[in-house]
């Protein structure tokens, strides 16, 4: 069983992320087997505010260097959260 800290990782606070924000979006980085119904009840649950849409998508790994070891890094999911009109999420105000 999937607690809703179990499937939102942590908010992604980017300059587009940002600039969403005045759209009433939020967006954070999900468990990877979470699925659209199950974020929306996790931000529901932990920020006490009524989600109207999830668009989620995957962010692809990329392939790094460190001398001569070749490695990628982690492929992540991000969910970006559409609030009611009225509603917004504590945390972000003042990034």
């Amino acid at each position: 069983m999937k607690t809703a800290y179990d499937i939102i990782v942590r908010p992604l606070v980017t300059e587009a992320a940002t600039d969403r924000m005045g759209e009433n979006k939020y967006t954070f980085i999900v468990a990877t087997s979470a699925n659209k119904v199950e974020i929306r009840y996790a931000i529901e649950e932990i920020f006490k505010v009524h989600v109207t849409k999830v668009n989620t998508l995957w962010r692809p790994s990329k392939e790094k260097r460190r001398g001569n070891i070749v490695g990628r890094t982690a492929r992540r999911k991000k969910a970006i959260v559409t609030l009611a009109p009225g509603d917004s999420i504590d945390i972000f105000e003042g990034v």
